[in-house]
């Protein structure tokens, strides 16, 4: 079952220059900046008031799946990151449905388990799926 819409990720050229719109624009500073070597990004974590959040991607290896977003669309949105109770069992549901996987497990994410689902099965849209590791 989803939760909430827990964040929305944004693929940007220069991480350092993006913080700086976001909090000239809207008063917004990180609350996590952190480089993730396996995902080949640094990522910095913007809080909203209500709960959600805005996720700045930056690539720092050039082989990866976002920094070929980023050469091939250039810098917008990447995908949406709907939170669930049970990640495993939601990957499990989507594929029963017929949904393309592009992780048929989770896996460690930034902040709890995750696992996408391919945009072609999902009308062009990356979806994240996210259990995190935070207590209700």
């Amino acid at each position: 079952m989803i939760k909430k819409v827990h964040h929305v990720a944004i693929v940007v050229k220069n991480l350092d220059e993006a913080l700086a719109l976001y909090d000239n624009l809207f008063d917004i500073k990180p609350s996590k900046i952190e480089v993730v070597p396996d995902q080949g990004i640094k990522t910095a974590i913007l809080p909203m008031k209500e709960g959600s959040e805005i996720e700045l991607l930056e690539p720092i290896d050039q082989q990866t799946g976002v920094a070929k977003f980023l050469e091939n669309k250039g810098e917008g949105i990447h995908h949406i990151c709907l939170e669930v109770d049970n990640i495993d069992e939601a990957l499990n549901r989507a594929a029963e449905r017929g949904c393309q996987l592009i992780d048929k497990k989770s896996r460690k994410g930034l902040i709890g388990q995750i696992g996408f689902l391919h945009p072609k099965s999902t009308r062009g849209v990356l979806i994240e799926l996210l259990q995190t590791d935070e207590l209700d």
